[in-house]
């Protein structure tokens, strides 16, 4: 089928013209875009393709911030800790911070949000104790207690964009440094319209204006010694959105106001990974009102040029918040999302716009985002691309996008025609499976799986970042096994429950830390909750405990879903305790080279559960009857083609269905299939770097294939 175009968005560059044609002709490109730090040519922009035309509305308005120092985007630092060893002391404000980055506001507008703590003691320092120095660059704090801890919160300016800063650093950007500037203010939104009008006006062969995110970045402070360099990221933190005029706002339409110590919360910050208080989920709501206003007047603009808006779902995304209310009165007509991961396809799939897109990994960059080489000596672009699509093409099975493509500096490739051929096949097994999506959607299991956190549908497929920058959590890689199972999957929170909407799903599952958004926090402490979910298990539902489930301290449970799960933990309190001793089952749904990551203190509540792994007399994997439902328990997961499917033969065998007996499930761990019964086609895929043998029950019989490593199979049955 390599008749096959369009569906493919290439990255040109001015000064590569051949190369751009050749690579959209080979690649079947329908869209020519710019990257940051290119142009393209009008041989480019003439040559019949669609032009998607990169912006960032915040940054590259160098001249007018220079002018308008004041009016750039400003974050809460916290300076110290300082240990004072005698009654006054001096505290540096941007030691430890990168100077590049920051610039200190000391106007009096923000000094009114300026904070001084005793940390030692948790005391704010009176106003009447501490002062700036001459200097501007120091506090000095009076009638300080010796050998106490201080710390001061203060307002700076960001003078450096942070993706300019990666970009300088990592892509080697000779440009001048880029500063963001903040849409709060109202002479910033005139220039920022007026520029928008102007710059479509210039440009009549773009056909799409791709938006880098909107007005404000995810937290990204950086470090003055490379040893520590990224001293905070959190990317879905709100924290790069205030400033003096924000919080006075905020104030008039609250009714109260917020203060440094709401932010930096003692140099914690509050993080994603985090429940929020009410203060947050205020200045989120806040925060995400003024993004939709400003935005879709940009977006009108951009329609009444004959123009379609896109918004890439990264950098600079912070109030869009893609499944939250306000999203769609933006308007815009299409997202893009770059991404490592079958989750991050179904997190793009699912957002109410009308196309999806997805930028493929490895980026053309010189280095990966984690440091390695990747289109340099050293690199092997192809081998990451395999890895990277064997990942996203199990996703996409599921549930379609629209379109892919790449970012980056194509003449990268040029010393990589290996890669070039790779992106081309990749191209094309993306256009088949569209079609296939497009003739009807993949059979499904008759299961109903939702995810239980904090944040549910405003977070769905999703713990705020990358996967090589959340890895660590359990749920991203239940995340990561959902995405290509086949499972109708929706997230959910404690509202929800309450709210007893639980009869709409047949699996619950709820993983995560003691404290965390994921497993919930305090949130368990409401009772209603606890009973919502016994009554729900009771019932015939089967709720999935992954680590520390339902995890909260003053109870005489630590899991409060203990009696379900027949597992609790030991944190200390039970070390004089008896416990239940327990033969290790087994059982066919465990699937060979599968494995459950190992925790310790855990153990049988009740002695009815069974166990099917453990190590040590400590329980792993645990099945345990509650009424007519059931409670699973795993002690962690780490996502592998294996584990995947050790995931759904635990789903499939808890609702009463045989995985063996099942049809379109294949009978080998690394590998996948869908069926779409519209076009009475099957679709295998290996999930692997070796050649596998595969069995398929179907409706006309037992088909059996070869499939070689990383490739797909396409059936007509």
């Amino acid at each position: 089928m390599s008749e096959l175009k369009g569906s493919f968005t290439l990255p040109g560059e001015a000064g590569y013209e051949q190369l751009t044609l050749r690579m959209a002709e080979k690649w079947g490109a329908d869209v020519i875009r710019d990257s940051d730090g290119t142009v393209l040519s009008p041989e480019i922009t003439n040559a019949g393709y669609g032009i998607y035309s990169t912006i960032c509305i915040i940054r590259d308005h160098n001249t007018w911030a220079l002018n308008n120092k004041d009016k750039l985007q400003q974050s809460f630092l916290m300076a110290g800790p300082v240990i004072a060893h005698s009654d006054k002391i001096t505290v540096p404000l941007l030691n430890n911070y990168y100077n590049e980055q920051f610039e200190i506001n000391t106007s009096e507008d923000s000094i009114k949000y300026w904070q001084v703590f005793d940390r030692t003691t948790g005391e704010e320092i009176p106003r009447k104790d501490w002062k700036l120095s001459e200097s501007k660059e120091e506090i000095i704090i009076s009638n300080v207690q010796s050998f106490h801890e201080y710390t001061v919160n203060f307002l700076a300016y960001q003078k450096w964009e942070q993706i300019s800063m990666y970009n300088h650093v990592t892509n080697h950007w000779d440009k001048e440094h880029l500063m963001p500037i903040d849409p709060r203010y109202p002479e910033t939104q005139k220039y920022l319209l007026c520029w928008l009008d102007n710059w479509c006006k210039t440009h009549p062969t773009t056909t799409v204006v791709r938006f880098t995110s909107l007005f404000y970045n995810f937290a990204w402070i950086w470090g003055s010694d490379e040893r520590n360099r990224f001293l905070f990221s959190d990317w879905a933190s709100y924290d790069f959105t205030v400033s003096p005029k924000a919080l006075d706002e905020f104030a008039k339409q609250y009714g109260y106001s917020l203060t440094s110590e709401d932010f930096i919360n003692k140099g914690d910050f509050h993080v994603t990974h985090m429940p929020c208080d009410e203060k947050k989920k205020d200045w989120m709501e806040f925060t995400v009102q003024f993004v939709a206003e400003l935005g879709k007047q940009m977006v009108d603009i951009v329609h009444e040029y004959g123009k379609q808006a896109y918004v890439f779902y990264d950098d600079s995304w912070i109030g869009l918040e893609p499944y939250g209310d306000k999203f769609s009165e933006i308007g815009f007509d299409g997202i893009i999302k770059c991404l490592f991961s079958g989750f991050e396809a179904r997190l793009c799939a699912d957002v109410p716009v009308d196309t999806h897109e997805i930028r493929l990994h490895p980026y053309l960059f010189p280095v990966g985002l984690g440091g390695s080489p990747t289109f340099m000596k050293g690199g092997n672009p192809t081998k990451d691309a395999k890895e990277y699509w064997m990942r996203v093409r199990r996703a996409l099975l599921r549930k379609s996008v629209d379109r892919i493509g790449l970012g980056g500096y194509l003449h990268l490739t040029e010393g990589f025609p290996d890669f070039q051929d790779y992106i081309e096949k990749i191209s094309d097994e993306f256009r088949r499976i569209k079609i296939l999506h497009a003739q009807g959607e993949p059979y499904v299991l008759p299961i109903r799986v939702a995810v239980l956190h904090f944040w549910g549908k405003l977070r769905s497929w999703s713990l705020s970042g990358h996967f090589h920058e959340t890895h660590m959590h359990s749920l991203i890689h239940i995340n990561e096994a959902l995405s290509g199972l086949p499972l109708e999957v929706e997230f959910i929170d404690f509202q929800d429950v309450k709210e007893k909407r639980l009869n709409n799903y047949d699996v619950i599952i709820n993983a995560g830390k003691e404290g965390d958004a994921w497993s919930g926090g305090d949130v368990w402490n409401d009772n209603q909750v606890v009973s919502e979910l016994y009554r729900w298990v009771y019932e015939g539902g089967v709720f999935i405990g992954v680590n520390e489930p339902s995890a909260v301290k003053g109870y005489n449970h630590f899991y409060r879903m203990a009696p379900v799960l027949g597992v609790d933990q030991d944190t200390g309190a039970k070390v004089c305790h008896g416990k239940w001793s327990f033969t290790e089952e087994t059982s066919e749904l465990i699937p060979a080279n599968s494995f459950v990551p190992k925790k310790e203190n855990r153990f049988l509540v009740d002695g009815k559960g069974k166990v099917f792994m453990s190590h040590d007399d400590i329980p792993d994997l645990v099945v345990h009857d509650f009424g007519k439902g059931k409670g699973i328990y795993l002690s962690d997961f780490c996502y592998s083609p294996s584990n995947s499917r050790l995931l759904l033969n635990l789903i499939m065998a808890a609702c009463g269905i045989n995985p063996e007996e099942e049809k379109y499930i294949t009978d080998n761990s690394e590998t996948e299939c869908a069926f779409f019964p519209n076009s009475n086609t099957l679709v295998v895929i290996n999930n692997s770097e070796k050649e596998q043998k595969v069995s398929i029950s179907t409706d006309k019989g037992i088909i059996r294939v070869d499939i070689p490593a990383f490739e797909n199979i396409i059936l007509s049955l």
